[in-house]
Protein backbone atom coordinates (compact mmCIF):
# COMPACT_ATOMS: atom_id res chain seq x y z
CA UNK A 1 0.00 0.00 0.00
CA UNK A 2 1.30 3.35 -1.10
CA UNK A 3 1.93 5.72 2.32
CA UNK A 4 2.73 9.23 2.68
CA UNK A 5 5.95 8.15 4.20
CA UNK A 6 6.62 6.70 1.16
CA UNK A 7 6.40 9.88 -1.29
CA UNK A 8 8.12 12.29 1.46
CA UNK A 9 10.61 9.93 1.20
CA UNK A 10 10.76 9.77 -2.66
CA UNK A 11 10.55 13.63 -2.62
CA UNK A 12 13.40 14.12 -0.72
CA UNK A 13 15.69 11.68 -2.66
CA UNK A 14 14.36 13.70 -5.46
CA UNK A 15 15.23 17.00 -3.81
CA UNK A 16 19.08 16.17 -2.66
CA UNK A 17 19.81 12.84 -4.84
CA UNK A 18 21.81 11.58 -2.07
CA UNK A 19 20.10 8.98 -0.33
CA UNK A 20 21.93 10.30 3.35
CA UNK A 21 21.25 14.10 2.78
CA UNK A 22 17.95 12.73 1.91
CA UNK A 23 17.35 10.43 4.83
CA UNK A 24 18.76 13.38 7.42
CA UNK A 25 16.15 15.44 5.50
CA UNK A 26 13.58 13.45 6.86
CA UNK A 27 14.66 12.01 10.30
CA UNK A 28 15.56 8.92 9.48
CA UNK A 29 18.92 6.52 9.09
CA UNK A 30 19.44 5.83 5.25
CA UNK A 31 18.89 2.29 5.45
CA UNK A 32 15.02 3.10 6.73
CA UNK A 33 14.90 5.57 3.85
CA UNK A 34 16.06 3.18 0.87
CA UNK A 35 13.66 0.62 1.98
CA UNK A 36 10.59 2.94 2.09
CA UNK A 37 11.96 4.10 -1.72
CA UNK A 38 12.14 0.72 -2.67
CA UNK A 39 9.09 -0.79 -1.23
CA UNK A 40 7.09 2.06 -3.21
CA UNK A 41 8.88 0.44 -5.95
CA UNK A 42 7.81 -2.76 -5.14
CA UNK A 43 4.07 -1.34 -4.89
CA UNK A 44 3.85 0.38 -8.18
CA UNK A 45 6.19 -2.22 -10.05
CA UNK A 46 8.65 1.00 -11.80
CA UNK A 47 11.95 2.03 -11.31
CA UNK A 48 11.97 5.35 -10.01
CA UNK A 49 15.07 5.50 -8.68
CA UNK A 50 18.47 4.69 -10.82
CA UNK A 51 21.55 4.09 -8.25
CA UNK A 52 25.10 3.49 -8.42
CA UNK A 53 27.87 3.81 -5.78
CA UNK A 54 28.45 6.87 -6.61
CA UNK A 55 25.66 8.52 -7.57
CA UNK A 56 21.71 8.78 -7.74
CA UNK A 57 19.60 10.02 -10.70
CA UNK A 58 15.89 9.88 -10.79
CA UNK A 59 14.50 7.68 -13.83
CA UNK A 60 11.84 9.37 -15.93
CA UNK A 61 9.03 8.20 -14.60
CA UNK A 62 10.42 8.56 -11.13
CA UNK A 63 11.09 12.38 -11.51
CA UNK A 64 7.25 12.88 -12.62
CA UNK A 65 5.84 10.74 -9.96
CA UNK A 66 7.97 13.15 -6.96
CA UNK A 67 6.57 15.76 -8.79
CA UNK A 68 2.73 14.70 -8.39
CA UNK A 69 3.86 13.41 -4.71
CA UNK A 70 4.70 17.27 -3.70
CA UNK A 71 1.34 17.89 -4.37
CA UNK A 72 -0.16 15.35 -2.43
CA UNK A 73 2.19 16.07 0.11
CA UNK A 74 0.97 20.12 0.03
CA UNK A 75 -2.63 19.04 -0.16
CA UNK A 76 -2.27 16.78 3.09
CA UNK A 77 -0.43 19.42 4.87
CA UNK A 78 -3.37 22.25 3.88
CA UNK A 79 -5.92 19.86 4.97
CA UNK A 80 -4.03 19.06 8.56
CA UNK A 81 -3.48 23.23 8.52
CA UNK A 82 -7.22 23.74 7.85
CA UNK A 83 -8.00 21.86 11.25
CA UNK A 84 -5.05 23.21 13.35
CA UNK A 85 -6.65 26.70 12.18
CA UNK A 86 -9.92 26.19 12.88
CA UNK A 87 -8.67 24.79 16.67
CA UNK A 88 -5.70 27.09 17.04
CA UNK A 89 -5.15 29.78 13.97
CA UNK A 90 -2.80 31.76 15.84
CA UNK A 91 -0.77 29.18 17.43
CA UNK A 92 2.17 26.81 15.82
CA UNK A 93 4.91 27.03 13.39
CA UNK A 94 4.92 29.74 10.31
CA UNK A 95 7.96 29.48 8.05
CA UNK A 96 8.22 33.32 6.44
CA UNK A 97 10.92 33.86 3.40
CA UNK A 98 12.20 37.67 2.82
CA UNK A 99 14.37 38.78 -0.10
CA UNK A 100 17.48 40.05 1.49
CA UNK A 101 16.87 43.89 0.42
CA UNK A 102 13.96 43.78 2.29
CA UNK A 103 14.12 41.29 5.15
CA UNK A 104 17.01 42.28 7.42
CA UNK A 105 16.00 45.71 7.27
CA UNK A 106 11.93 45.82 7.94
CA UNK A 107 11.92 41.86 9.86
CA UNK A 108 13.79 42.90 12.82
CA UNK A 109 11.97 46.09 13.97
CA UNK A 110 8.59 44.58 13.29
CA UNK A 111 9.30 41.51 15.18
CA UNK A 112 8.10 42.76 18.34
CA UNK A 113 4.79 43.75 16.87
CA UNK A 114 4.43 40.59 15.71
CA UNK A 115 4.97 38.77 18.83
CA UNK A 116 2.75 40.88 20.16
CA UNK A 117 0.07 40.21 18.13
CA UNK A 118 0.29 36.43 18.10
CA UNK A 119 1.94 34.84 21.09
CA UNK A 120 1.59 31.64 20.45
CA UNK A 121 3.35 32.07 17.28
CA UNK A 122 6.62 30.09 16.12
CA UNK A 123 7.95 32.44 13.68
CA UNK A 124 10.69 30.88 10.96
CA UNK A 125 12.80 33.27 8.86
CA UNK A 126 14.77 32.48 5.61
CA UNK A 127 16.28 34.47 3.58
CA UNK A 128 15.96 33.76 -0.21
CA UNK A 129 15.97 35.74 -3.99
CA UNK A 130 12.34 36.19 -4.60
CA UNK A 131 12.42 33.47 -7.54
CA UNK A 132 13.32 30.69 -4.63
CA UNK A 133 10.52 32.12 -2.22
CA UNK A 134 8.30 32.34 -4.91
CA UNK A 135 8.91 28.46 -5.48
CA UNK A 136 8.76 27.89 -1.80
CA UNK A 137 5.53 29.64 -1.34
CA UNK A 138 3.59 27.83 -4.36
CA UNK A 139 4.99 24.24 -3.32
CA UNK A 140 4.18 24.84 0.52
CA UNK A 141 7.86 24.87 1.95
CA UNK A 142 7.31 28.48 3.16
CA UNK A 143 3.91 29.86 4.14
CA UNK A 144 4.47 33.56 2.81
CA UNK A 145 7.16 35.88 1.32
CA UNK A 146 8.02 39.12 1.85
CA UNK A 147 9.36 40.33 -1.93
CA UNK A 148 9.17 43.47 -3.81
CA UNK A 149 7.33 44.00 -7.35
CA UNK A 150 7.12 44.27 -10.44
CA UNK A 151 7.77 40.54 -10.70
CA UNK A 152 5.75 37.57 -11.91
CA UNK A 153 4.10 36.18 -8.91
CA UNK A 154 1.73 33.80 -11.16
CA UNK A 155 -1.71 32.50 -9.09
CA UNK A 156 -0.40 33.61 -5.26
CA UNK A 157 -2.34 35.90 -3.29
CA UNK A 158 -0.35 39.43 -2.77
CA UNK A 159 -0.87 41.97 0.06
CA UNK A 160 0.71 45.48 -0.72
CA UNK A 161 2.20 46.85 1.75
CA UNK A 162 4.46 49.85 0.85
CA UNK A 163 6.53 51.27 -1.93
CA UNK A 164 9.67 52.08 -1.92
CA UNK A 165 11.96 54.43 -3.61
CA UNK A 166 15.54 55.27 -3.99
CA UNK A 167 18.36 57.37 -1.94
CA UNK A 168 21.36 58.01 -4.85
CA UNK A 169 24.35 57.35 -2.51
CA UNK A 170 27.81 58.69 -3.72
CA UNK A 171 30.97 59.66 -2.00
CA UNK A 172 31.26 62.57 -0.92
CA UNK A 173 31.67 65.71 -2.54
CA UNK A 174 29.20 63.87 -5.69
CA UNK A 175 26.76 66.61 -6.97
CA UNK A 176 24.60 64.22 -5.70
CA UNK A 177 22.46 63.69 -8.71
CA UNK A 178 22.14 61.50 -11.84
CA UNK A 179 23.75 63.71 -14.52
CA UNK A 180 23.01 62.05 -17.99
CA UNK A 181 22.25 59.22 -19.96
CA UNK A 182 24.37 56.13 -19.40
CA UNK A 183 25.07 56.67 -16.12
CA UNK A 184 27.08 53.37 -14.72
CA UNK A 185 26.16 51.75 -11.10
CA UNK A 186 27.39 49.54 -8.57
CA UNK A 187 24.81 47.07 -8.18
CA UNK A 188 23.96 43.76 -6.81
CA UNK A 189 24.84 40.46 -8.68
CA UNK A 190 21.97 39.48 -11.18
CA UNK A 191 19.33 37.25 -9.68
CA UNK A 192 18.92 40.36 -7.17
CA UNK A 193 15.48 41.65 -8.27
CA UNK A 194 16.91 45.23 -6.79
CA UNK A 195 19.36 44.66 -9.56
CA UNK A 196 16.56 45.09 -12.43
CA UNK A 197 14.51 47.55 -10.11
CA UNK A 198 16.97 49.82 -9.72
CA UNK A 199 18.07 50.18 -13.81
CA UNK A 200 14.72 50.55 -14.54
CA UNK A 201 14.23 53.12 -11.97
CA UNK A 202 14.53 55.70 -14.46
CA UNK A 203 13.41 53.99 -17.58
CA UNK A 204 13.50 57.47 -19.69
CA UNK A 205 17.51 57.60 -18.71
CA UNK A 206 20.03 54.70 -20.21
CA UNK A 207 21.15 53.22 -16.73
CA UNK A 208 24.03 50.85 -17.02
CA UNK A 209 25.78 48.09 -14.45
CA UNK A 210 29.14 48.55 -13.76
CA UNK A 211 30.71 45.49 -15.13
CA UNK A 212 34.15 45.58 -13.22
CA UNK A 213 31.28 44.62 -9.94
CA UNK A 214 28.49 43.09 -8.58
CA UNK A 215 27.96 43.00 -4.80
CA UNK A 216 25.86 40.34 -2.86
CA UNK A 217 24.58 42.63 -0.46
CA UNK A 218 23.41 46.27 0.54
CA UNK A 219 26.11 46.97 2.78
CA UNK A 220 28.88 46.16 0.64
CA UNK A 221 27.89 48.30 -1.88
CA UNK A 222 27.35 51.01 0.71
CA UNK A 223 31.09 50.03 1.35
CA UNK A 224 32.44 50.51 -2.13
CA UNK A 225 30.40 53.88 -2.07
CA UNK A 226 31.85 55.25 0.80
CA UNK A 227 35.21 54.10 -0.69
CA UNK A 228 34.53 56.01 -3.53
CA UNK A 229 34.86 53.38 -6.27
CA UNK A 230 31.25 54.56 -7.70
CA UNK A 231 27.41 55.52 -7.09
CA UNK A 232 24.83 53.11 -6.33
CA UNK A 233 20.83 53.41 -5.80
CA UNK A 234 20.23 52.06 -1.94
CA UNK A 235 16.00 51.34 -1.47
CA UNK A 236 14.46 54.08 0.92
CA UNK A 237 13.66 51.28 3.25
CA UNK A 238 17.48 50.20 3.42
CA UNK A 239 18.52 53.78 4.01
CA UNK A 240 15.61 54.49 7.71
CA UNK A 241 16.96 51.20 8.82
CA UNK A 242 20.37 53.10 8.91
CA UNK A 243 22.50 50.96 5.96
CA UNK A 244 24.57 53.98 5.28
CA UNK A 245 25.02 55.24 8.68
CA UNK A 246 29.27 55.35 9.96
CA UNK A 247 29.99 55.58 6.31
CA UNK A 248 31.39 59.01 4.73
CA UNK A 249 28.93 59.41 1.84
CA UNK A 250 26.21 61.38 0.88
CA UNK A 251 22.37 60.12 -0.13
CA UNK A 252 20.21 62.19 -2.19
CA UNK A 253 16.50 61.09 -2.39
CA UNK A 254 15.12 60.30 -6.05
CA UNK A 255 11.94 61.46 -5.84
CA UNK A 256 11.09 61.17 -9.68
CA UNK A 257 12.67 57.41 -9.40
CA UNK A 258 10.02 54.29 -10.52
CA UNK A 259 9.20 52.90 -6.47
CA UNK A 260 9.16 49.18 -6.23
CA UNK A 261 6.56 48.06 -4.97
CA UNK A 262 7.10 45.79 -1.29
CA UNK A 263 4.35 43.05 -1.02
CA UNK A 264 3.82 40.03 1.11
CA UNK A 265 2.63 36.92 -1.16
CA UNK A 266 1.01 33.55 -0.14
CA UNK A 267 -0.87 31.11 -1.47
CA UNK A 268 -4.97 31.60 -2.08
CA UNK A 269 -5.73 28.64 -0.47
CA UNK A 270 -4.30 28.52 3.19
CA UNK A 271 -6.42 28.43 5.80
CA UNK A 272 -4.29 31.16 7.83
CA UNK A 273 -4.72 34.04 5.66
CA UNK A 274 -6.23 35.97 8.76
CA UNK A 275 -2.90 35.63 10.72
CA UNK A 276 -0.83 36.42 7.57
CA UNK A 277 -2.84 39.90 6.80
CA UNK A 278 -2.35 40.47 11.12
CA UNK A 279 1.75 40.08 9.71
CA UNK A 280 1.28 42.36 6.99
CA UNK A 281 -0.75 45.09 9.18
CA UNK A 282 2.37 44.69 11.68
CA UNK A 283 4.88 45.33 8.99
CA UNK A 284 3.09 48.48 7.17
CA UNK A 285 3.01 49.59 10.86
CA UNK A 286 7.11 49.27 11.30
CA UNK A 287 7.37 51.10 7.91
CA UNK A 288 5.88 53.55 9.14
CA UNK A 289 7.04 54.24 12.18
CA UNK A 290 10.70 53.94 10.63
CA UNK A 291 9.86 56.26 7.66
CA UNK A 292 9.38 59.12 10.68
CA UNK A 293 13.05 58.46 12.16
CA UNK A 294 14.00 59.09 8.38
CA UNK A 295 17.16 61.16 7.94
CA UNK A 296 16.46 64.56 6.37
CA UNK A 297 16.22 64.85 2.83
CA UNK A 298 20.10 65.70 1.59
CA UNK A 299 21.56 64.93 4.97
CA UNK A 300 25.13 63.98 4.17
CA UNK A 301 25.68 60.75 6.55
CA UNK A 302 28.07 61.12 9.77
CA UNK A 303 31.63 60.65 8.34
CA UNK A 304 33.68 57.33 9.32
CA UNK A 305 36.07 58.26 12.37
CA UNK A 306 38.97 56.56 11.47
CA UNK A 307 41.32 55.04 14.57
Amino acid sequence: MLTLRQLRFLVALDDELNFTRAAERCHVTQSTLSAGVQALEDHLGLRLVERTRRSVMMSEVGAEIAERARGVLLATREIEEIAAAQLRPEEGDLRLGAIPTAGPFLLPPALPRIRAAFPSLRLYLREELTESLLDGVATGRLDLALIALPFEIGALECMKLFTDGYHLAAPRGHCGALTDDGEQLLLLEKGHCLQRHALSAFPERRLEQDESFAATSLTTLVSMVSEGLGITLLPDLAVAAGVAAQHDITLAPLPDANPREVVLVWRKTSPRIAVFEGIGAALKQTHAAMVKRRPRPGTPTPPLRRQ
